[in-house]
């Protein structure tokens, strides 16, 4: 399957990619529809996986120092995980900084390690009830 990694740019192109990050990220814990979203928006690279119009997958980077990124809002459509669109998303935005960081969710932990990230230690609970793990991986 070869899938398009590109910015959203149309307010439609927007709508798609934040329900997106809503959908698989939020919804699943009853959080309401803007809780997808933070500060960092405006100055963020926001990449979107596409198979025609579909968006697939969504990811973000921002830039915590002129050296470190962060990578946020990781979200695959399910029923196309674990077919490389994650991963495509993950190349582009890794292409984008020298350092990354981010805090993934447990069940996320071996997908970064498979492309090289380590562990930095314990992170955050989101929402009382989602564990992350702190990770990191240098460009």
């Amino acid at each position: 399957m070869q899938v398009e990694i590109r910015e959203p740019r149309t307010p439609e192109e927007f709508r798609s990619y934040y329900w997106l990050r809503w959908k698989v990220l939020r919804e699943p814990w009853t959080q309401d529809r803007e809780s997808e979203k933070d500060h960092h928006e405006n100055d963020a690279v926001h990449l979107m996986a596409c198979l025609g119009d579909q968006v697939l997958g969504v990811g973000r980077l921002h830039f915590n120092s002129p050296d470190q990124a962060q990578i946020r809002f990781m979200a695959v459509e399910p029923e196309y995980v674990r077919r490389g669109v994650g991963s495509a998303v993950l190349k582009e935005l890794e292409a984008r900084a020298r350092q990354i960081v981010l805090n993934a969710r447990d069940p996320a932990v071996f997908f970064y390690q498979k492309h090289g990230y380590e562990i930095l230690g314990q992170s955050e609970t989101l929402f009382e009830a989602i564990p992350h793990t702190r990770m990191g991986k240098a460009l």
